[in-house]
């Protein structure tokens, strides 16, 4: 993969990661006034929208912003398949689109799940990122916890989540390679 490739992949990546986390604020109903709730609402506002005139949400769901994130996804694909001077395929890019937003999701869990694990250590306090970053994971780790025993004050229940995530990452990997990479 060549510097422009790396350049455009993660510029998309990073946006796609904010679109997502919109999805994931409102799906786990977490504290909208929060700085950074109120940093990615504003990061986003300018493209979601516009799609909410044309898609409404339904059931707590913001389908504007899922919309968004496969939109992100799709220009993403493209972009690498026009760059790589590669035949721009209509289902192979939308394929595409649909397992790099996939892809994405998971590393947005794995990200905050580390990120939050580390503020966990350090954070003295109140801190509203650790609080957004709770509000978001406490959901998938409870379950975890039922089932783990307490051990002397370390939560591993972090760890569990991970190690799935990376299993499921490697599992689908399998099965879903992005098709650009054939042309």
């Amino acid at each position: 993969m060549n510097a422009m490739q790396f350049l455009i992949s993660t510029l998309f990546d990073l946006f796609l990661m904010v679109v997502l986390l919109r999805f994931w604020l409102q799906w786990a109903k977490a504290d909208f006034y929060n700085p950074m709730s109120q940093f990615v609402v504003k990061a986003t506002s300018f493209a979601v929208k516009p799609l909410r005139k044309i898609i409404p949400g339904f059931g707590g769901l913001d389908l504007a912003s899922l919309l968004l994130a496969f939109i992100v996804a799709v220009a993403k694909v493209s972009t690498l398949v026009l760059v790589s001077h590669y035949i721009w395929n209509t289902p192979y890019v939308f394929m595409d689109a649909f397992i790099t937003t996939i892809f994405e999701i998971f590393n947005l869990v794995f990200w905050i799940l580390i990120i939050r694990a580390i503020l966990s250590w350090v954070s003295q306090g109140y801190n509203p990122i650790e609080a957004v970053f709770h509000q978001l994971t406490e959901p998938m780790l409870k379950p975890i916890r039922k089932f783990l025993p307490p051990m002397g004050g370390l939560d591993l229940s972090v760890l569990i989540l991970i190690i799935a995530i990376q299993f499921l990452q490697i599992l689908l990997s399998g099965f879903l390679i992005p098709s650009y990479i054939f042309y």
